[in-house]
């Protein structure tokens, strides 16, 4: 069975494009111009992901994807955000709402197709179970929530993809680049030192209050990890 894409874009040329070069890779494209009719059209056809751009008639791509992420029945669906929009604060903005991808225009369709093909992939490999646990370290991906011990932990969006990334591969060290990739999409007008600010916040959430040892590693001139040594 094809995959199945709903496209928000009001740009009636550029939609055509999109569809022409995904139908040619057996997707299953529908198309849609306005923001309100977005999450209807989505509640409806439960797509297997959605490429939404930000600049849309009457509900801006932004707050269609806050909904989404807030909807018990949509919040998994993987979302691709589509746009003009370049600047580093309205990237960070979009990853902390939930997107799980940001690509800007303009942009080669092959692009765009390799990146989509890659989320799914992504999402079907991260599929298998809701909760990952690491010693006292429990998320539940199903309810978005992290506990340490008996006791809650409250993380952003990009503190708790951070975690879940750690999670699944406890010990493997991961660099920069890999986590920007797994994390924001492989954005690449993301700095580098965007990772370390976020691995701070992630770090400090899980170390508040009186804990044995850091479950985060840094490992110099390499990357993060989670101590495979840590008890």
């Amino acid at each position: 069975m094809n995959k199945k894409i709903i496209l928000i874009e009001d740009d009636k040329d550029l939609q055509e494009i999109i569809k022409y070069n995904f139908s040619k890779e057996k997707y299953d494209i529908v198309l849609c111009s306005d923001g309100e009719e977005a999450l209807d059209l989505i509640k409806h056809e439960m797509p297997d992901l959605v490429i939404l751009d930000w600049m849309l008639p009457n509900l801006s791509g932004v707050e269609i994807l806050r909904q989404i992420r807030a909807s018990k029945n949509l919040k998994k669906i993987p979302i691709i955000m589509l746009t003009a929009r370049a600047e580093e604060i309205d990237k960070l903005r979009a990853f902390d709402t939930g997107a799980d991808d940001y690509i800007t225009k303009p942009f080669s369709n092959s692009e765009l197709i390799a990146r989509t093909k890659a989320l799914l992939r992504r999402v079907s490999e991260d599929s298998f179970t809701d909760t990952l646990n690491f010693h006292d370290i429990e998320l539940n991906r199903d309810n978005k929530r992290v506990f340490r011990g008996k006791k809650e932990i409250k993380l952003g969006p990009v503190e708790f993809k951070l975690l879940e990334v750690f999670l699944m591969r406890p010990g493997q060290v991961f660099n920069r680049e890999q986590l920007l990739d797994k994390v924001w999409g492989n954005e690449i007008y993301v700095e580098e030192r965007t990772v370390d600010v976020h691995v701070g916040r992630l770090r400090r959430a899980l170390n508040r209050g009186k804990v044995k040892k850091d479950p985060i590693r840094t490992v110099r001139s390499a990357g993060y990890s989670l101590n495979e040594n840590y008890n």
